[in-house]
């Protein structure tokens, strides 16, 4: 953490495409909250309508280190139940999705919970040790197993 910057947060966020987005957002913070003891978490947030962009502004907002946004998938699609979640650390309004790591189709016939709350939270631990997020962080726990 910067010397400059006061103690921060880090916040799930989770905007809103469709009536059943904001239950998913709150089972998979039930999962992965309590793989976080230690972490300053700041009040989960919720957005009708948003987009992932949404949580620089939060995370700004709320001085927040690392900004996590749990999105559902728009009706229509293949996989309407699905959602994703974007991570980004120390977020700004010229953050760009190559700044972003994605964790993407958590859902029962998917991703599951629980194996996304393993993965985002190996992520947002390797975000906090390294400082980066996006392109330059990679999901290395094959490498680190050997596989």
């Amino acid at each position: 953490m910067s010397d400059h910057r006061p103690p921060t947060h880090t916040p799930p966020v989770a905007p809103q495409d469709e009536p059943w987005a904001e239950l998913r957002a709150l089972t998979a913070a039930r999962v992965a909250l309590p793989r976080l003891q230690g972490w300053r978490i700041a009040p989960l947030v919720v957005v009708r309508q948003g987009r992932v962009a949404i949580g620089d502004a939060i995370a700004r907002a709320l001085r927040a280190d690392i900004a996590v946004v749990l999105i559902g998938e728009r009706p229509g699609l293949s996989a309407p139940d699905s959602m994703g979640a974007y991570l980004t650390f120390r977020p700004t309004p010229q953050t760009t999705d190559a700044d972003r790591n994605c964790i993407s189709n958590i859902r029962p016939e998917g991703l599951a919970y629980a194996d996304a709350a393993v993965t985002l939270t190996h992520l947002l631990r390797a975000m906090r040790a390294r400082q980066i997020s996006g392109v330059r962080l990679k999901d290395d726990r094959l490498l680190l197993d050997g596989g």
